[in-house]
């Protein structure tokens, strides 16, 4: 009995260590990028390494924002991941609700296979879709960007909603047909209000995909009409000269969007997270 709040204690403090290296292996890289990019250019190859800047300054910034093609590229990465998000919502929610609460043969069969397409590699893909893309004429749009991206959004988006979908009552899509509702009028005016929160994190899943992908990006578009901002930080790289000031600037300025876009969506994100991790 004497031993028990000891061990208490005990649990308590390795639960607070591993949080707290837990934090600092996920923001130390970014504390690390916000850092170098307000330094000087002498400071950032300065030996040894600077934790703090010594000579604050946002040179950086202002080249990276009004200095360089970088916010062109940045708004194509909205438009194409705003469009993902879209279409992958729209696809994902018809092609889940059959899955996940019809009864037909073969259903089984159609979610295995759509786990499989999203468990596939899109490095084993690229060069396929190339030529489906420049057999269409859409290499070096946004429209084909976004073509190449639903490729591994919608089956993640299908497979997401489709265990989401299945913790709602059947009771309803029962009343609804009743009443003489037809599937997709079930689906759109009875599943889609009460799996809001579910939607929302497969959307900002799927947002968060097309915004960092870098693969197609870079094979794909190569036009600053097109080009997304992770293709176009490629672009301070040349050769082994990295413009570490420019580049770290950069991407904090990447960050900040999908940073907002969490941070706001961020009671969504639990109620989803949470209500579809139940099942019944």
């Amino acid at each position: 009995m004497v031993e028990r709040p000891r061990t208490k204690m005990i649990r308590r403090c390795i639960v607070a260590f591993g949080l707290v290296l837990a934090l600092f292996w996920s923001l130390a890289p970014v504390y690390w990028v916000v850092v170098t990019s307000l330094k000087t250019s002498s400071e950032i190859y300065a030996l040894p390494p600077t934790l703090f800047p010594h000579h604050l300054t946002f040179e950086n910034y202002r080249v990276a924002l009004f200095e360089s093609d970088f916010l062109r590229f940045v708004l194509n990465s909205a438009l194409v991941a705003l469009g993902v998000t879209v279409v992958s919502a729209i696809i994902g929610a018809l092609a889940a609700y059959p899955v996940a609460r019809m009864r037909f043969k073969g259903r089984m069969t159609s979610a295995r296979l759509i786990v499989m397409a999203y468990l596939l590699p899109p490095s084993l893909l690229f060069i396929p879709l190339f030529l489906v893309l420049q057999h269409f004429g859409l290499v070096d749009t946004k429209t084909g960007l976004i073509l190449a991206y639903l490729t591994f959004t919608v089956p993640f988006c299908t497979w997401m909603l489709i265990g989401y979908f299945g913790t709602i009552p059947a009771e309803l899509d029962e009343a609804a047909r009743i009443d003489g509702a037809s599937r997709l009028q079930t689906l759109c005016k009875v599943i889609l209000p009460i799996a809001t929160p579910g939607i929302t994190v497969v959307g900002l899943f799927a947002f968060t995909h097309a915004w960092n992908e870098f693969l197609y990006a870079l094979v794909y578009v190569y036009s600053k009409d097109s080009k997304t901002f992770t293709a176009g930080l490629s672009g301070l790289v040349m050769g082994d000269t990295f413009i570490w000031g420019q580049l770290m600037a950069s991407s904090v300025i990447a960050i900040v969007p999908i940073l907002i876009i969490y941070i706001a969506a961020q009671k969504y994100i639990v109620e989803g997270l949470a209500a579809g991790s139940i099942k019944g």
